[in-house]
């Protein structure tokens, strides 16, 4: 019994602690470094569906792989930056489409399947579920349009925050890395909104905070833990921008009883395993939902409040946890059982 660990080089922590959870559950673990592939791995496809990978971990007959971890993409990363780009990016495209295609053609359980952590990514999508679902989520407009913003922000006397629905980061003149924050806007910003015409925005009401949490779903288990972002400036409105500080504070959390079941109604709607929550606790004890990333960081989580997740990502790997094969429509009661997978 194999499972496929599918990640690349630069992804250190998390791959060797699943890897680790899976031998001690009498696993085989194979790491797939996909920026490896193809330039230092090698990949055969065969007809019938057979086939194999040889790397820097050995020889792998890809019938005996049982299971995927799919949670990083870098195929084609070591191709030359140098090479003609006429003929870089289709080498790296064909790369990635026999990537892709091998693990489609696998026929096996993967954690989670590359079409539905896409869909899942999707932001407007999270939200229309979460509401559907009885989640409390923030008002939102995404939009390119200036007006649309200002009609906005006059129905948030809170004030407005401004986000991306991707994350990414970029580069100063010294080469340093400067991400981008979810920001509050001050009436000189929302004067000044020009650059909308090059790139969309999502903005959302600004909701006061007592705490925010990192709700990691694995399967039907739900483990939660929740950070004083109030407690240091700087981290007031969006806690990592002063990650590293508050490191050591994350403590462990419990949901209450009717958000634990809506998130995990929300996990079977997407059909996702694996999910990494964001929640608002504001000052009276309201849960408000921002999204999930379903393949979100996890080991700070593990190493600090120490939250199991390395482990359940393995007992659900080694079928030895419900597994959730697709999305499910919302059907049924709310407050019901959210174990609707087989």
């Amino acid at each position: 019994m194999t499972t496929l660990i599918v990640t690349r080089s630069s992804d250190s922590e998390a791959p060797l602690a699943v890897a680790r959870a899976l031998e001690a559950r009498g696993e085989r673990a194979y790491r797939f470094d996909t920026d490896l592939f193809p330039t230092h791995l090698r990949l055969s496809l065969d007809e019938g569906g057979g086939g194999r990978l040889a790397g820097p971990e050995g020889v792998l007959d890809l019938a005996e792989i049982d299971a995927v971890w799919y949670r990083r993409s870098a195929t084609g990363a070591r191709i030359p930056q140098e090479l003609d780009p006429q003929l870089r990016h289709p080498s790296v495209e064909e790369s990635r489409r026999v990537v892709f295609g091998m693990l489609a053609a696998l026929g096996v359980f993967q954690l989670d399947a590359l079409e539905q952590v896409r869909r899942a990514e999707h932001k407007p999508l999270q939200l229309e579920l979460a509401r559907a679902l009885g989640l409390e989520v923030p008002r939102t407009v995404t939009t390119n349009d200036p007006e649309a913003v200002h009609a906005f922000a006059e129905r948030c006397p809170a004030g407005v925050v401004t986000k991306m629905m991707s994350s990414f980061a970029v580069y100063d003149e010294r080469g340093q890395e400067q991400v981008v924050f979810t920001t509050p806007l001050d009436p000189g910003d929302l004067e000044d909104l020009e650059g909308l015409d090059l790139c969309p925005m999502t903005f959302q009401e600004r909701i006061a905070k007592a705490l925010e949490l990192r709700v990691t779903v694995v399967g039907d288990r739900v483990m939660a833990a929740a950070i004083d972002s109030q407690a240091l400036p700087g981290a007031r409105e969006d806690w990592r921008r002063e990650g590293m500080a508050l490191i050591d504070a994350w403590q462990p959390y419990t949901l209450p009883e009717p958000v634990r079941v809506r998130v995990l109604r929300l996990m079977d709607a997407l059909g996702l395993n694996y999910g990494a929550f964001d929640f608002i606790v504001t000052p009276e004890g309201r849960h408000v939902f921002l999204e999930v990333n379903p393949a979100g960081e996890f080991m700070w989580l593990a190493q600090r409040p120490g939250l199991p997740i390395a482990e359940a990502l393995a007992d659900v790997l080694a079928g030895r946890a419900a597994r959730r094969w697709g999305p499910r429509p919302i059907t049924g009661a709310v407050a019901g059982d959210a174990r609707s997978w087989g």
